[in-house]
């Protein structure tokens, strides 16, 4: 029995002297995002692009809505015409659709593109802070259920490394 506990001592001992060297710091990484001021560039880049793809789209709809309206009023025109005039309504809408969904995935591409360096530039303050104060492990609040109140919160530091107040 006395041996036992004595393995069991040993064996504990360099678990904890390695968990006195282990440093957690967390970071709100939308804390920092949010107080960068490129924020408000990328911000209001992507409210421009999205205003030119809005009009764009409204002034597609109008030129649907006009030529669905000349086509009901016209009921005297020959079915051949009336087939040809539908036909045109069709390719519109088809055309919108297309705009529509072309237009969605050119804005989240430039979203990402724009994003990009910001979040490098994060990480990049992230990575330094941790190595200037020797953090084994730096995670994001989010990630967690539970942060204990001995967590070490990085968020100040990062946002001084980036020049953030």
């Amino acid at each position: 029995m006395l041996k036992r506990l004595i393995l069991c001592a040993l064996i504990a001992l360099p678990l904890g002297v390695f968990a006195q060297e282990l440093k957690i710091a967390h970071v709100n990484t939308q804390d920092v995002f949010n107080a960068m001021p490129e924020t408000s560039t990328v911000e209001s880049e992507m409210a421009k692009q999205n205003q030119f793809y809005t009009d764009e789209l409204k002034r597609m709809q109008d030129e649907y809505q006009r030529k669905y309206t000349e086509f009901q009023q016209s009921d005297s025109l020959p079915e051949s015409i009336k087939i040809r005039r539908m036909q045109e309504i069709e390719d519109i809408q088809q055309k919108i659709e297309a705009y529509y969904q072309e237009s969605r995935q050119q804005l989240q591409k430039k979203q990402s593109d724009l994003l990009a360096p910001i979040q490098k530039k994060i990480m990049d303050a992230i990575k330094a802070v941790a190595d200037e104060n020797n953090y084994t492990y730096v995670m994001e609040n989010g990630a967690f259920l539970y942060t204990s109140p001995k967590s070490i919160d990085a968020t100040s530091l990062v946002k001084t490394k980036l020049g953030i107040k």
